[in-house]
C-alpha cells in the first residue's frame, strides 16, 4: 500500500550482521509493509559499518525505512520487537551481541518521548553515524530535542567507526 499516505511519519533504522544481511533487511521491510494502516515510503542506500562494542563479530549491514502509519509509538515498538523475534533474534538478547535483524525507532514526527522502554528521538542517534548518513539519504529533520539537523550532527558525531555505501545494493519496497 505504498501509494496510501497516513498521519505519523517515522524513521525506523535497521541492521543485521547474521546471515544473508540483504536479505534480512528486505525481510523487514516486507513485513514492517504486512502492519495494518502503514507502509514503508522510502528507504535509503545500504551501508557496511563496522560493529560497536566489546563483542568480535561480522560488520553490519544498516539502512533507514521512511514509514507511514498511524499505529501509536509503543505499538510500533512492540511490532518491531515482534518482527525481531520472528526473523531469529532472541526476545532476551544481550547488548551488543550479533542480529539477525535489529529495529530501532529513530524519529516519529517531531515528537519525543521518554517511557522506560520507548525513548524518541532514539537516545544514540546524534552518536551513531551508521543511522545517520542512511538517515541523511532520505532526509535532513531537526532533531526534536536539539534543534540541530541530522547534518549538523552528523559534523559532530563523534563515531568514529569505518562505514561504506554498498552501491549498488538496493532494497525494494513491497
Amino acid at each position: 500500500m505504498a501509494s496510501q499516505q497516513y498521519a505519523h511519519t517515522v524513521f525506523i533504522g535497521a541492521g543485521s550482521n547474521i546471515g544473508d544481511r540483504t536479505e534480512n533487511l528486505q525481510q523487514a521491510i516486507y513485513r514492517l509493509e504486512e502492519l495494518p494502516k502503514s507502509s514503508v515510503t522510502r528507504v535509503s542506500r545500504v551501508y557496511h559499518s563496522e560493529p560497536l562494542g566489546p563483542v568480535e563479530q561480522q560488520w553490519f549491514y544498516n539502512a533507514v525505512f521512511e514509514m507511514h502509519t498511524e499505529i501509536a509509538p509503543e505499538t510500533l515498538l512492540s511490532c518491531c520487537r515482534e518482527t525481531e523475534i520472528c526473523m531469529g533474534r532472541p526476545a532476551g538478547h544481550a547488548p551488543w551481541e550479533p542480529r539477525t535483524i535489529d529495529l530501532d525507532i529513530l524519529l516519529y514526527d517531531d515528537m519525543t518521548c521518554e517511557l522506560e522502554h520507548l525513548i524518541i528521538p532514539h537516545p544514540e542517534l546524534s552518536n551513531r553515524k551508521f543511522v545517520l548518513l542512511p538517515l541523511l539519504d532520505l532526509v535532513n529533520p531537526l532533531h526534536p530535542v536539539s534543534g540541530r539537523t541530522m547534518e549538523e550532527l552528523l559534523e559532530t558525531c563523534p563515531d568514529r567507526s569505518i562505514i561504506e555505501c554498498l552501491d549498488p545494493v538496493c532494497l525494494k519496497i513491497a
